[in-house]
């Protein structure tokens, strides 16, 4: 089982023993490079993109199908980029893109369930990880940081980078 670091040890603390912004922005990057390297390796494992793995994700994640539009505002990228991104997907065998609804010009895309399981053993011992550390906290630990990184999601979400 991996060592979970004592509250009162690990990062930077303020004055009132919380974690300061510095601290959480420093874990915050880090684990966004640990991920991004997951990602790159399973991109280029599979003559993909970073970007086309984020597609893949919010393909997989997403409560419905998603329409190539909806996957371009997710991305925030160009209509171009997303058909180039989708094209790449669908040769590689990741996805498919389904004509399903009575209106013939829309397109859902679905992720190819064999692609899921090559998607899921790459990125197993990001599952593995995450049980393991998991396990070093309680249910309600774990209920306030679901509800901290849920709410870092929604209000990142609304953020756009100036000129855009």
């Amino acid at each position: 089982m991996t060592d979970v670091p004592d509250p009162g040890t690990g990062p930077e603390r303020d004055r009132a023993g919380v974690a300061d912004l510095h601290s959480f922005a420093v874990e915050l990057r880090r684990l966004n490079g640990e991920i991004n390297r997951l990602v790159h390796g399973f991109a280029g494992e599979h003559g993909l993109h970073a970007t086309d793995v984020l597609a893949l994700a919010a393909i997989l994640d997403a409560p419905e199908p998603l329409t190539p539009g909806r996957l371009r505002e997710h991305l925030g990228l160009t209509s171009g980029a997303v058909t180039a991104c989708l094209d790449r997907l669908e040769r590689a065998g990741h996805i498919r893109r389904v004509r399903e609804s009575p209106d013939r010009r829309v397109v859902h895309l679905h992720y190819v369930p064999d692609a899921k399981s090559a998607a899921r053993a790459h990125f197993r011992p990001l599952a593995d990880v995450t049980a393991s550390v998991r396990s070093g906290f309680s249910e309600d630990e774990l209920s306030v940081v679901l509800r901290f990184l849920a709410a870092m999601n929604e209000q990142l979400s609304a953020v756009r980078s100036p000129g855009r």
